[in-house]
């Protein structure tokens, strides 16, 4: 488990996680989002004690970071694939690492198995593709058995073969009872793989809640798309429902279902070509939440997108 308690930190200046408080728990994946800025990495990193908090802790299975007698054993973490040394081969990698946790050599050979670098585990890492770099990455991280797993943007690179490897992996895990923290900016692919998400936006937990219920906050409307569109509109209009004209023979209902919708068009003799329900997704809740927490965010003018910089 990793807990946040009034988590903070100061550069100076600028607040880049302003007193943090949120729970990663066991036996789940946990995303953890927001937008360039907002103290994700940051955060990560007073996790694994690469940065001391101005204010505030941060534990792992109940101790600060530093305080575990072997880290790599209670945490697994993945936050920058390129610290490698480029000249060693990824087995004598993962053999250096190994060497200073008293970790046998013969888990080496797992985690290669594992993460399918069996046919690279000899050659240089200098020489690797960005997606083999992650795939070696992991490889360290799991060298411990550790019972939390940070990784950051581990799909990074990827091709689609290995970000659905990634996806199974991180959700076996969990289901191992590990606790999995997992940032990516891929909502398509969080919203497959996480079961609870962290929101951060200028420092601040902006939203700390399951995918359900996050996805659950969009608004839910019914497409409906006939030849006497007007009539079916004329018909559902009511001070509580939203009718939004799309095209010429499509609207897009609000507060009311798909089914009553059906049976009023049926009530007035008038076929129905469409009728879909269109829920909200991850990324269109995403979307909603950080509006207002990005560094700089692009509108479009005279048909071109335009930096627009806002200072935080």
């Amino acid at each position: 488990m990793i807990e946040a308690t009034s988590l903070t930190k100061r550069y100076g200046a600028r607040t880049a996680v302003d007193s943090v408080d949120f729970v990663v728990r066991p036996g789940q994946v946990t995303g953890f989002l927001g937008p360039n800025g907002a103290g994700k990495s940051t955060t990560m990193r007073m996790i694994v004690g690469l940065d001391r908090p101005s204010a505030g802790r941060v534990t792992v299975n109940g101790k600060p970071y530093a305080e575990h007698h072997s880290p790599l054993r209670e945490v697994g973490a993945l936050l920058d694939a390129k610290a490698v040394h480029t000249g060693r081969s990824a087995r004598n990698h993962l053999r250096a690492i190994a060497a200073t946790h008293g970790i046998r050599s013969g888990r080496v050979d797992q985690v290669i198995e594992l993460t399918g670098l069996q046919s690279v585990a000899g050659k240089r890492v200098g020489g690797f593709s960005l997606g083999m770099g992650q795939r070696l990455g992991l490889a360290a991280a799991l060298l411990g058995d550790p019972a939390t797993l940070i990784l950051d943007e581990p799909v990074n690179g990827l091709d689609p073969e290995g970000v659905l490897w990634v996806r199974g992996f991180v959700r076996q895990l969990a289901a191992e009872g590990r606790t999995v923290l997992l940032s990516s900016h891929l909502m398509s692919e969080m919203a497959l793989t996480a079961d609870h998400i962290i929101v951060l936006g200028k420092g601040r937990v902006v939203a700390d809640a399951t995918v359900a219920e996050i996805v659950g906050s969009t608004h839910t409307f019914v497409r409906v798309r006939s030849p006497r569109i007007d009539e079916v509109a004329r018909r559902i209009a009511q001070a509580d429902v939203t009718v939004t004209s799309v095209e010429s023979d499509t609207i897009e209902v609000r507060g009311l279902s798909a089914d009553v919708i059906g049976d009023a068009a049926l009530a007035i003799g008038v076929a129905l070509h469409e009728l879909t329900t269109v829920q909200g997704s991850l990324e269109e809740a995403y979307m909603q939440l950080t509006r207002d927490e990005v560094e700089y965010r692009t509108t479009v003018g005279s048909g071109l997108a335009q930096a627009e910089g806002v200072a935080r």
